[in-house]
């Protein structure tokens, strides 16, 4: 298996990027990521109960197709509580991009992200398309990856390639997230393609198990989105023996795993203002879903991630958010370890005696920089 800190496109597909005018920055501000053949998706979605008309229009698309081509994502406008009009915008953004591609509306899938509560600027997008297309080639996922940032300081990608049989295997991902992060689906926008051969079964199953000790395991703020959205896309293309659950499953889940796990760290280390990345282990408990909450209960806490962020040892904030967890325990089956506070990367370590199962969950300090640049992001 290879892995690289590197975006390189699968067999098959093909991305681009462009300044269209959404920021008034002038920066890049939308992608598309393309695939020359017909792909399966597997997609998660913010389980915030308010949600942006892009994820409406995507999840629409997914039960009217099993079959999708492209992925158009904007960032600068998040076209979240903007009512039926948004919904419209969203609609038109990909039937727009479907006539200039010569294919149905509903191969598409669409993603925003920026300021809530602004229309998006439809006209601006409609003239880009065109562009858009014309740029797209298996270099252009490297102005894709960044036209998807907001606050993003850095690009997030990752590419593992692995054999299945004679044939090679590429996943490529590329996330963008610096606030507004928190677990439980899916705390960014994240675009994974892959020219695996794989039932479509087999696809949501492996997305389902990397993203849930990954994504549903990071957070900055305790901050969840509306507009957060994970999109993997498999065209088949390396013609690979067919993936089916149980039968060459594994190696594509433990590649998929590297890609999700890498995506979901660099996020965390971008988080807005950060000095520390932090990574808290509980071990100890009943089962995953009870070791996963304690530790969630720690990275969440902001007494503890200041205390981490002025290098205080104060690890009384570490045992109160055990207790605040809601996980029935005992103060004496209670054990702390805390690497040294002086150091950029902290592992925090508790133990609480109630069983064999561990979680890990990763997390930033909270600084006064983290106040700065969220008191004036309009």
């Amino acid at each position: 298996m290879k892995t690289l800190k590197k975006a390189i496109l699968p067999i098959g597909f093909k991305a681009s990027g462009i300044a269209s005018g959404i920021k008034k920055s002038g920066k890049l501000d939308l992608a598309l990521f393309y695939s020359d053949s017909s792909a399966k998706a597997a997609c998660q979605f913010t389980t915030n109960k308010i949600q942006a008309a892009p994820i409406m229009v995507s999840k629409r698309h997914l039960k009217e197709s099993s079959n999708f081509k492209a992925i158009i994502v904007n960032s600068g406008n998040a076209n979240c509580f903007t009512g039926q009009m948004g919904l419209k915008d969203s609609e038109e953004t990909t039937q727009f991009l479907a006539e200039a591609l010569d294919i149905n509306k509903q191969n598409c899938l669409v993603a925003s992200t920026g300021i809530i509560g602004r229309r998006l600027p439809l006209l601006k997008i409609k003239e880009a398309i065109p562009y858009l297309i014309n740029g797209l080639s298996r270099s252009g996922i490297g102005k894709a990856k960044l036209a998807i940032m907001t606050t993003d300081t850095f690009a997030k990608e990752i590419t593992v390639s692995f054999n299945i049989g004679k044939s090679k295997v590429t996943i490529c991902g590329v996330a963008k997230g610096a606030g507004m992060i928190a677990p439980n689906m899916a705390t960014m926008l994240a675009f994974i393609l892959t020219d695996a051969n794989i039932t479509k079964r087999a696809l949501n199953k492996a997305l389902g198990v990397s993203m849930n000790h990954s994504f549903n395991c990071i957070t900055v703020d305790g901050c969840m989105s509306t507009n957060d959205s994970l999109m993997l896309l498999a065209n088949g293309a390396s013609k690979n023996p067919l993936i089916k659950e149980g039968n060459r499953f594994n190696s594509f889940v433990k590649a998929l795993n590297i890609v999700c796990l890498t995506l979901a760290k660099m996020i965390v280390r971008d988080a807005e203002g950060a000095t520390k990345f932090i990574e808290v282990k509980v071990r100890g408990a009943e089962n995953f879903a009870d070791a996963r909450k304690v530790a969630l209960s720690i990275a969440n806490s902001n007494l503890f991630k200041t205390a981490m962020y002025g290098e205080n040892p104060n690890f009384g904030r570490i045992l109160a958010s055990i207790g605040a967890s809601g996980i029935d325990l005992k103060e004496k089956d209670i054990k702390i370890k805390v690497s040294p506070l002086n150091k950029k990367d902290i592992f925090a370590d508790a133990s609480i005696g109630k069983g064999k199962f561990s979680a890990v969950v990763y997390t930033s300090d909270l600084t006064p920089e983290y106040i700065k640049i969220n008191a004036k992001y309009n």
